[in-house]
């Protein structure tokens, strides 16, 4: 007798009320981190008229928060694998909030720059702790999609900021802009205070009573403590110079002592089995952001000085943008679950070289533009929605919030040099064209490192037995069953 198997669930009711619920408070933050974060490129402008600053010196206020990245992810990152994912997303939010109200108050460049230090920090935090708190909430055939959901989150953030830069910048400034950094606090506490605890955390550290500290190795005996601690004020005095006027004329030396600084920490955090990942890791984040964030960074200038473009039409002009980003961000989810992650960021990413050129060709034509960026974001900065997931596979969940606040977030000073370089490059040429060629050579290189899966490679060479992917399960593949579900708002989920 022919037995029929039971029908299997839509995916999107495999997931709980009560994983939806931690998701939806994450992806909050993200929205919240994405406002936050885009501001300072919407009023790049007016600050420089105010101040009197120089294109290089303007750039250099977005790369501020860059600065302190490393810092803040791997700090906020342990706080997260010592106590938990939810003190640490709660801190992070508070940090980033904290600091951007302070940008209203600056009264000149330095003062500006400080407050950028702190918004960094927070953001670092946020961008481990709520990426690990959904991952390690959701069930694992669908990581890729929790993902690419949240990291969408940010697209949502720099739309809504460039409709509150419409309504808010012409008839009240730009301070007005980062005075409303307040309102984060009290949505992301209040969205917070009840969610449960990641369920994997939970189970692999919280229950069998671990208090892992990702930082011991820093401070194995007193002459290494004191060695690092140096080696924390020399990073970061030496990022600071870089990214300053007070550098002039040193930068090589002093980004060769930053990364030596910052390699050292690598090697020591990763151990002798996993220095090499954490080292080849950094440098594939590195390339992501240096051929993502020239566009994010220097597009609103490049519209108003280069196209003459006015500030509805540069608002609209983001609005494509963001939402191709935030599709992108979506389709990469499905995509990542469908065919693997690592397959699907590098096949988009080669799609995206098509229309990087074309981007920048278009001047006159506000539509044809809008279209060009939306497919351009979608397949180039929308798959970045798949970093988290992809990050987070190479590290177990005892080290992974340390470990990808670390390394996302020293590979994101690659979002530091790129408005700089970007800004550079346009002294020898126009600024399109600057932006076309940095995002063209850095999609290439990360195509070549994520598509050759380089960094578990040479991973492979100081682990051999190291897993695969520590996010996926050996149920990662098998339908849930409809009587397997527990459609109650707390209850367990089926795996």
């Amino acid at each position: 007798m022919q037995t029929t198997s039971p029908p299997t669930l839509p995916w999107y009711r495999q997931v709980s009320r009560t994983q939806w619920k931690s998701f939806l408070a994450a992806w909050i933050g993200y929205v919240l981190d994405g406002f936050d974060f885009v501001l300072i490129t919407l009023v790049l402008t007016e600050i420089s008229d105010e101040f009197g600053l120089s294109t290089v010196q303007a750039a250099s206020l977005i790369s501020g928060a860059f600065i302190t990245r490393w810092l803040g992810g791997a700090v906020l990152g342990a706080i997260g694998d010592r106590y938990g994912r939810k003190l640490s997303m709660v801190l992070s939010i508070l940090l980033y909030s904290v600091g951007t109200f302070a940008c209203g108050f600056a009264w000149n460049y330095h003062s500006l720059f400080a407050a950028r230090l702190a918004i960094g920090m927070g953001m670092a935090g946020e961008y481990s702790a709520s990426s690990t708190y959904v991952m390690e909430s959701w069930p694992a055939g669908m990581r890729s999609r929790a993902s690419g959901f949240l990291i969408s989150g940010f697209s949502v953030g720099s739309v809504l900021a460039a409709q509150v830069y419409d309504w808010v910048v012409p008839s009240l400034g730009w301070r007005w802009m980062f005075y409303l950094g307040l309102i984060p606090i009290a949505i992301a506490l209040w969205m917070r205070r009840s969610l449960p605890e990641a369920e994997e955390w939970t189970e692999s550290v919280a229950e069998k009573g671990a208090k892992p500290n990702p930082f011991a190795p820093l401070f194995a005996t007193r002459a290494r403590s004191a060695a690092n601690t140096v080696l924390v004020v020399v990073a970061t005095v030496s990022l600071f110079l870089v990214f300053t006027p007070g550098g002039a004329g040193m930068v090589p030396v002093l980004s060769v002592v930053a990364g030596l600084s910052l390699a050292a920490f690598a090697v020591q955090l990763g151990g002798k089995r996993s220095w090499v990942l954490y080292l080849s890791m950094i440098v594939t984040l590195f390339f992501a952001f240096l051929y993502s964030w020239p566009i994010q960074a220097l597009l609103p200038t490049y519209l108003k000085t280069e196209l003459g473009y006015t500030t509805d039409q540069v608002t609209d002009v983001l609005y494509f943008a963001g939402f191709g980003t935030m599709v992108g961000c979506w389709v990469a989810g499905f995509l990542g679950d469908r065919i693997g992650t690592k397959k699907a960021y590098a096949l988009t990413l080669l799609a995206s070289l098509a229309f990087v050129y074309p981007v920048f060709a278009v001047h006159n034509n506000l539509l044809l533009l809008g279209m060009l960026l939306f497919l351009l974001q979608a397949t180039s900065f929308g798959i970045s929605g798949l970093l988290p997931r992809y990050i987070g596979g190479h590290f177990p969940t005892a080290s992974r919030g340390a470990a990808l606040g670390f390394t996302y977030n020293v590979g994101a000073l690659g979002g530091a040099v790129a408005p700089v370089l970007g800004a550079h490059l346009a002294s020898g040429m126009d600024l399109g064209q600057a932006l076309a060629v940095l995002t063209f050579a850095g999609t290439v290189i990360v195509v070549l490192l994520v598509g050759f899966d380089v960094p578990a490679r040479l991973n492979r060479l100081t682990d051999p037995d190291s897993a695969p992917d520590h996010l996926a399960a050996e149920t990662a593949q098998t339908p849930v069953k409809v009587e397997a579900v527990v459609r109650d708002a707390g209850g367990p989920t089926a795996r």
